[in-house]
């Protein structure tokens, strides 16, 4: 069993040499930037929205986006070391109190929105 374990560790670090994957959870903004090809040309699509579930464990590890397109609740699954996933950036981090925020698909505008967890540690460490 450690040998798989092993196994597995050496393709993730195979898999993000060069790339930094942050620490993000369910309730954060999240911009992904995906790899599009289109015929012979490739090109970088950036995809904004709420992280509203992180599923599986070691390399099977993926993560479900929910953004508003035109007025249509869109969701889409990236897995977490995919080579199509160029980077993930955190934009703002939310407090929640669940691990999958699946109630977020019958809510709309202002009941939808996410409070901003507040970071004291950093702010003290900043103002000293």
């Amino acid at each position: 069993m450690n040998l798989l374990k092993q196994i597995e560790q050496e393709q993730i670090t195979k898999l993000t040499t060069g790339k930094e994957i942050p620490d993000f959870a369910p309730g954060d903004t999240v911009i992904v930037n995906v790899k599009v090809v289109e015929g012979e040309r490739s090109r970088v699509q950036a995809y904004e929205g709420v992280c509203i579930a992180r599923a599986g464990g070691g390399i099977n590890q993926s993560f479900t986006v929910r953004k508003i397109s035109y007025g249509e609740g869109v969701e889409r699954v990236f897995p977490l070391y995919s080579p199509m996933v160029d980077s993930i950036k955190v934009v703002r981090r939310g407090k929640v109190r669940r691990a999958k925020l699946y109630y977020l698909r019958g809510l709309r505008g202002k009941k939808a929105r996410i409070t901003e967890k507040q970071d004291h540690a950093a702010d003290a460490k900043a103002a000293s």
